[in-house]
């Protein structure tokens, strides 16, 4: 018994841990990409009169996108299990071709958006597009390679019911949604508008003005992701690490077997979930309280 809660201690670190790195390398791919919330502006400062050096991809949502590399990956990596690939290898080469797939739509999605933008003069970089796609494709291969791993772990050891593809789907959903929520803030909020309030929106008159110098020159992508870096790629990374590890927690502590056991497993589920929504208030109440009532409640109160 001692043996099994130990292996399965030590799966559910390693689960987390992918989970971690798969969390930040897809926020900072979204972020080198430009497919945050913040993409609709970048898309409308052309047509403003604010010309960029932004790479400008947003085929969909995070969510969608990422979801489609990771089960193309899972796809492809079943496919040499079956060929009777070693796993690590299958999982490699499935990530490659996920990513490869990714960068595909990227580039086809970049070139035709500024294509689109002619009449407004909006350039479309070769060097942009040159040493951009190519850190899309990278981290990207990083995040399929480990949600892969993942869903293999989860579906050869754990011997969950479901196939590696979809599982892959649905961890690269889960990633896409995470980077959109947690590592938006820290990209579009404090990067892209810098010009703007804390917590005051964004007016409908100052559409597409976005921030557009960086520390040294014209600001590019590559900048958006060195500043992504070093807070909100870590905290996505970790958002994804603690909820594979959290919601898989209390099964592997408590290694239910009767149906009282699997009750009450779920009720620690829910007190998990109880705390963290009590530690997420005292995080706003916090913010708050240390940057000043948000735009809105100033108004209110003058």
């Amino acid at each position: 018994m001692v043996l099994d809660l130990t292996m399965s201690m030590a799966i559910l670190a390693l689960m987390g841990a992918l989970a971690t790195i798969a969390g930040c390398l897809e926020d900072l791919e979204s972020d080198v990409g430009s497919q945050s919330n913040p993409n609709s502006q970048v898309q409308l400062a052309p047509q403003m009169g604010f010309l960029h050096r932004i790479y400008n991809k947003a085929i969909s949502g995070e969510p969608v996108s990422n979801g489609l590399s990771a089960v193309t990956a899972g796809t492809v990596t079943v496919v040499l299990l079956d060929a009777k690939f070693y796993p690590l290898m299958a999982i490699v080469m499935g990530a490659f071709v996920g990513a490869i797939v990714l960068g595909i739509f990227a580039t086809t999605s970049y070139a035709g958006r500024v294509a689109s933008q002619t009449r407004f003069k909006q350039p479309l970089y070769m060097d942009i597009m040159r040493y951009t796609t190519p850190s899309i494709i990278g981290h990207n291969f990083i995040v399929n390679f480990c949600l892969v791993s993942l869903a293999y772990i989860q579906y050869e050891i754990l011997a969950y019911p479901f196939s590696i593809p979809f599982l892959a789907l649905i961890w690269g959903i889960t990633a896409g949604a995470i980077g959109s929520s947690v590592g938006d803030v820290h990209y579009g909020a404090e990067r892209e508008f810098q010009n703007r309030e804390f917590g005051c929106g964004l007016n409908t008159s100052l559409s597409g003005r976005i921030v557009r110098k960086a520390e040294s020159g014209l600001r590019n992508s590559i900048d958006n992701v060195w500043f992504c870096a070093k807070f909100g790629g870590p905290a996505t990374g970790i958002a994804l690490g603690l909820v594979v590890f959290l919601s898989s927690w209390p099964a592997t502590i408590m290694q239910p077997k009767t149906p009282a056991d699997y009750w009450k497993t779920i009720i620690v589920g829910l007190l998990i979930v109880f705390l963290l929504i009590i530690g997420n208030r005292l995080v706003e109440y916090n913010a708050r309280k240390t940057y000043g009532p948000y735009k809105e409640e100033k108004e209110a109160a003058s």
